[in-house]
């Protein structure tokens, strides 16, 4: 029965992996520029990390896969800061920023924290598209052009894979 389940995982992943590499041929002309506010009220923009892969990934404290998958895009963040690529955290709720920076703490999130400059939560709409439930990851490519986008749970092992077939498909 063990094997069974492992099979099914694996098929799982593979069928998001696909997914993520079918929304890629989808990427826009021009490459974007998005503006977020840090925690500290400082102006972050997506150009800020153009040359590396940006996993940017929308979340909020009441939703809990995206505490589920906290842990692991921690992890893929400090593995991969320094090189080839950043998580990116968008908080997509209207509270208040101290319990941001506690619930960030608590989780002992690394990567950056910051809210888009300008949107109506209630629209339900990001500078990404239309919000389809949370958490929602899109991958930006190094040349600034996002290249995928999909709402529901990610992990390490899935945005490593998608970067590697990604720049193999892409030369």
């Amino acid at each position: 029965m063990k094997l069974g389940l492992k099979s099914l995982l694996l098929s799982v992943r593979n069928i998001l992996l696909a997914g993520l590499l079918a929304m890629s041929s989808h990427a826009m002309a021009e490459p974007m520029d998005v503006e977020f506010v840090d925690m500290e009220g400082n102006t972050v923009m997506l150009s800020d990390f153009r040359g590396q892969w940006v996993v940017v990934n929308l979340w909020a404290t009441w939703c809990p896969p995206c505490i589920k998958e906290m842990p692991d895009l921690t992890l893929f963040h400090e593995k991969h800061k320094d090189s080839k690529a950043i998580v990116l955290g968008v908080n997509y709720e209207n509270i208040p920023i101290e319990r941001i920076n506690t619930f960030t703490e608590e989780l002992m999130i690394t990567f950056p924290v910051v809210r888009f400059k300008e949107i109506d939560l209630n629209a339900n709409h990001t500078p990404f598209g239309p919000l389809r439930g949370l958490p929602s990851t899109y991958m930006v490519a190094p040349s600034g052009h996002i290249v995928a986008g999909r709402a529901g749970l990610v992990d390490g092992e899935l945005l490593e894979n998608f970067i590697a077939e990604f720049e193999r498909r892409n030369p």
